[in-house]
């Protein structure tokens, strides 16, 4: 690919797979990456003693670019490196919160995608609760860095619409392709000096409307039955296929059975039962109560064992809900 000749020096900073489609694209766009900075390898494995590098960290090795993997961002020897680089403009998709000295550091400053509809959506998990607060459209912004995180001003913003079908994993990917060709569009509008900024806080006349996108964590995972089944419904969505709802289902036998639901579907219908009751024919249906009506779980993964479909989950256990 031939490299634009207009491009500017470009470094870009990611860590998942969510970032290698915006990398792959200035890539293969022929834009002119001088370096990338990414997460420092992890131990995984069962002793914990095999180096797991991150998805944009393989692609930057495949493709020869420049590397850097700091501990800390205000290491001197990284901000020397980094400076030897000379950006022009720095690139910043799913990598962490970057300090002044970093991304105040190239002239034309250095700008994040992000994936929500700023200024909703803040934060660590924007996709998982757009579907979990039953959102019927979500989208990706680019915005400059500044101090306060994820408040910088909007350069570029794309809407896409969630389906009531779709899951976390749906809209990730949705989310990042159409983010990668947002970067391309930003990088281009910065670089032939187009680009209209708008301040956030004119987009919002009270900062009480916005919803936050906290990072989640195991607890926030766990299925509150007492909700609606349009409720339950969307928060099992919302976190599918990771890192998934769970819950603790009671057997006949007065035993707790722990599950993770990745795929299900909602039934409103009147019952008395009590929200979290297990309805069950022993073959294909597993229901749960909710509030008002079910939820029919149809693929699941218990506790120390593989994630299967709930027919072949219920010829095993079937009997401790009969």
């Amino acid at each position: 690919m031939n490299q634009k000749t207009s491009s500017p020096r470009i470094v870009f900073m990611g860590t998942p797979d969510f970032a290698v489609e915006s990398l792959r694209a200035l890539v293969e766009g022929g834009y002119h990456v001088v370096g990338v900075i990414t997460m420092p390898d992890k131990p995984a494995g069962k002793h914990q003693s095999v180096p797991q590098t991150s998805p944009v960290k393989k692609y930057a090795l495949s493709q020869n670019l420049p590397l850097l993997q700091p501990e800390k961002l205000k290491e001197p020897d990284f901000l020397n490196r980094l400076q030897a680089w000379k950006a022009d403009l720095q690139i910043v998709v799913a990598f962490r919160m970057l300090p002044e000295v970093v991304w105040n550091m190239p002239p034309a400053g250095t700008f994040n995608l992000h994936a929500s509809l700023l200024p909703q959506y803040r934060g660590a998990a924007p996709i998982n609760w757009a579907i979990i607060n039953g959102e019927k459209e979500t989208g990706v912004t680019t915005f400059f860095l500044t101090r306060e995180i994820d408040t910088g001003k909007i350069i570029f913003q794309e809407r896409i619409p969630i389906q009531d079908t779709d899951n976390a994993g749906i809209i990730h990917d949705r989310l990042m392709r159409t983010g990668a060709n947002l970067v391309l569009k930003t990088v281009d509008a910065i670089t032939n000096e187009t680009a209209h900024t708008v301040e956030q806080k004119t987009l919002v006349s009270n900062e009480k409307i916005l919803k936050p996108a906290p990072k989640i964590f195991k607890e926030t995972c766990r299925i509150e039955w007492n909700k609606t089944t349009q409720e339950v419904y969307n928060f099992i969505r919302g976190l599918s296929p990771y890192p998934a709802a769970w819950t603790e289902l009671k057997t006949n036998r007065n035993e707790w059975i722990a599950l993770k639901i990745f795929e299900a579907e909602k039934i409103p219908e009147q019952h008395r039962l009590m929200p979290g009751s297990v309805v069950c024919d022993g073959k294909k249906q597993l229901h749960v109560a909710t509030s008002d009506g079910f939820i029919r779980i149809k693929n699941l993964r218990q506790t120390g064992k593989k994630q299967m479909s709930v027919e072949d989950f219920l010829r095993g256990n079937a009997r401790v809900f009969l």
